[in-house]
């Protein structure tokens, strides 16, 4: 193999070709980031949360595949990544997972302690969430956990001190939305999970998964109602909250009949969620001042 082809080989590995996932991170980190600056923080500080976004997701995606490997050669959805074909070897996707970690921890080291140390909680969840699916029926808790846990350090960044109640209750929304949108990305695999014996949410939830998915959403939009409320926003982002639940809405319609394909789609749309929260936040307060 070239190392041209080793390197396309990495690039699939780590996602490139497929960014929802990073978007998915990047939405609420810049929600955070927006809230704590109390409008447009310091560029720098932004350019090291988008680059650390983009790292940590595709350092996710390396180590995800690594503890996968023996899984996803038997699902469909996932046979044609490096390491299910066998393109790439295991300490390969190691190896790319520690340069990518590094890197974006070399970036955290330009803000302050107090962040740096949060980092090192998003490094440990960041590092062992691919491996809960196999110990308990909640992996998706400890992804949103792992995803979530940019929004506190948003606030240390730009603050330098201990994250508000704000950043908390940001925080809890934020992983309780992982939790519904990576519901529905496990619903796709919800069979081939059965067969193999790999614990979800979406096992976990069973035929109540439209019900307790559905009340999961209305305690998102509530927390992004109560966040919007704290943080003084008005009329334009509550605007945007009526696109959010329709958002909702369309996505509990897209799962109604649980086709693998149709969930899928529900999960991609998460994407827009996101950035009608983030349009909203700025919008409003751009209409304010």
């Amino acid at each position: 193999m070239t190392l041209r082809e080793r390197l396309a080989e990495y690039a699939l590995l780590i996602r490139l070709d497929r960014p929802v996932g990073t978007f998915l991170l990047l939405w609420p980190t810049l929600w955070a980031l927006w809230i704590a600056a109390d409008g447009m923080p310091p560029l720098h500080i932004v350019f090291i949360f988008v680059a650390g976004v983009a790292l940590m997701r595709s350092a996710g995606c390396a180590i995800n595949d690594f503890a996968d490997r023996d899984i996803d050669p038997h699902v469909e959805r996932t046979q044609s990544r490096p390491l299910a074909r066998g393109s790439i070897q295991p300490w390969e996707a190691m190896a790319v997972f520690l340069a990518l970690s590094t890197i974006a921890f070399v970036l955290v080291l330009f803000t302050n302690l107090l962040t740096v140390l949060f980092a090192v909680v998003a490094a440990l969840l960041a590092a062992t969430y691919p491996f809960m699916k196999r110990f308990h029926s909640l992996p998706q808790v400890h992804l949103g956990a792992a995803f979530a846990w940019a929004i506190p350090m948003a606030f240390t960044a730009v603050h330098n001190e201990f994250p508000p109640p704000i950043a908390w209750l940001l925080f809890i929304t934020t992983l309780t939305w992982t939790v519904v949108y990576d519901t529905f990305y496990g619903m796709v695999d919800r069979e081939y999970d059965l067969e193999i014996g790999v614990r979800s949410t979406a096992i976990l939830f069973g035929d109540q998964d439209r019900l307790i998915t559905g009340i999961l959403q209305v305690l998102v939009w509530l927390g992004l109602y109560l966040v919007g409320q704290q943080a003084g926003f008005g009329g334009i982002y509550l605007g945007a909250l009526i696109v959010v639940a329709m958002l909702m809405f369309y996505q509990q319609f897209l799962i109604f009949d649980r086709e693998p394909e149709a969930c899928f789609r529900a999960f991609r749309n998460n994407h827009y969620l996101g950035l009608v929260v983030l349009v909203g936040m700025v919008a409003d307060s751009l209409a304010v001042g």
